[in-house]
């Protein structure tokens, strides 16, 4: 009879590890593998709430019940810090978004000689995995699968389409990419689809841009309690209750500053959240999302100050960051490198740092370290689901 070796934590990308290091495809601590191979499950294993789990590329994790999410993500970013040499004084609990919470979808449509298909794409492959269901997305995201699908296969181009799906206060915008709307047939039929479902917005992009062909009010999303208009195509965190989360901690932990930075801030998330008592700059490279948060910032009483400035090729300097009681960052997944190093050589004593990249930002946070901050506090934070992708907000102080 072969020993079995229990799974005692999962790897970066999701499978299950043992204690001499066997790397096993879709095992979860707690349960147990053999010499042959062989599972047997544990108690922290789960029925996958998804049909399509296992096939579809969206998510890693199903099988897997919260309690050892949770330990993957706080371990992925504990890791990284660590790996870093940067120990945490805080470690908040793990915050985990529930299900059917997702405001944004990348799908793909692909017309066929039976109809079509639309959803996902399978893991590792360009094959669509055509969605009956998907119980990460927010009940409006998930209502469109049926409709879209019907749409593509009345309508669709011989190529495969890619359909950006929003939700924002009016209702979901539906941004449709290499689907040419050639002749008053189509562009009619487009109408009709977006006045049937309802839609916020839809827009087509035929390789020159997105171009609206249906929004009956201005599509906003309310940040802070703000309108804030929305461009198409722009960043929003996927889910509110994550949101919600990392602006909390962010406002929590800089209370009894009066003039803050928020850096890479694109329409303004985390310069909204953090207006009430302060002066806060948002400062951000994208003219439509800059131009948003401008006009929001202007309707919101002059609390909120934008800024057009790329702080990757022309990042604060010391001089101007010294002006600020502190900066909030919250970079791309490749971090902000030349900024970090600017903020290390000011006189400021409070970072928050926001990321969707555990590596790129321990790397940061070493850079901080070296400067004399410390890491006070840290939270990981799951919004993506069932997914193996991590984020966090954390705290450095000096």
């Amino acid at each position: 009879m072969s020993l079995s070796e229990p799974i005692i934590r999962l790897a970066a990308k999701g499978d299950g590890v043992t204690a001499s290091g066997r790397h096993v495809a879709g095992a979860v601590p707690g349960d147990a593998v053999d010499a042959e191979g062989v599972v047997t499950p544990g108690p922290h294993r789960q029925t996958p709430p998804c049909r399509h789990f296992g096939v579809c590329g969206g998510c890693q994790l199903q099988h897997a019940d919260d309690t050892v999410l949770a330990d993957f993500v706080r371990d992925r970013v504990l890791n990284a810090a660590r790996g870093q040499g940067l120990e945490a004084g805080e470690v908040l609990p793990v915050h985990l978004s529930p299900p059917h919470t997702r405001r944004r979808a990348g799908l793909h449509g692909l017309r066929t000689a039976r109809g079509a298909v639309l959803g996902y794409r399978e893991g590792g492959s360009h094959r669509i995995v055509d969605l009956a269901e998907c119980p990460v997305l927010a009940p409006p995201l998930a209502a469109l699968i049926a409709p879209l699908r019907a749409f593509v296969a009345a309508h669709g181009p011989k190529g495969m389409v890619g359909i950006d799906l929003t939700l924002a206060d009016q209702g979901v915008e539906a941004s449709i990419a290499h689907f040419p709307l050639e002749g008053l047939g189509p562009t009619e039929a487009a109408l009709d689809f977006a006045r049937d479902q309802g839609l916020a917005r839809l827009t087509f992009d035929q390789g020159y841009g997105p171009e609206t062909v249906w929004e009956p009010e201005p599509v906003t999303v309310t940040l802070g309690g703000i309108p804030v208009g929305l461009p198409p195509g722009a960043f929003l965190q996927a889910t509110r209750d994550a949101e919600a989360r990392m602006a909390a901690d962010a406002a929590d932990w800089l209370g009894g500053t009066r003039v803050v930075a928020d850096l890479f801030a694109g329409l303004g998330t985390f310069a909204f959240a953090l207006r009430e008592g302060r002066k806060v700059l948002a400062v951000e490279a994208e003219r439509a999302a800059h131009l948003a948060c401008k006009a929001a910032g202007a309707r919101a009483g002059g609390q909120v100050l934008a800024l057009h400035r790329d702080l990757f090729r022309s990042p604060l300097q010391p001089e101007e960051l010294n002006r600020f009681d502190a900066v909030l960052l919250d970079p791309p997944r490749a971090g902000a490198r030349a900024q970090v190093a600017e903020i290390a050589r000011s006189t400021l004593s409070q970072v928050v740092y926001v990321s969707c990249n555990p590596s790129s930002w321990a790397r940061d946070g070493a850079v901080l370290a070296e400067a004399g901050f410390r890491l006070a506090k840290l939270r990981p934070v799951g919004q993506f689901r069932w997914s193996t992708h991590v984020e966090l907000v954390s705290l450095f102080e000096r």
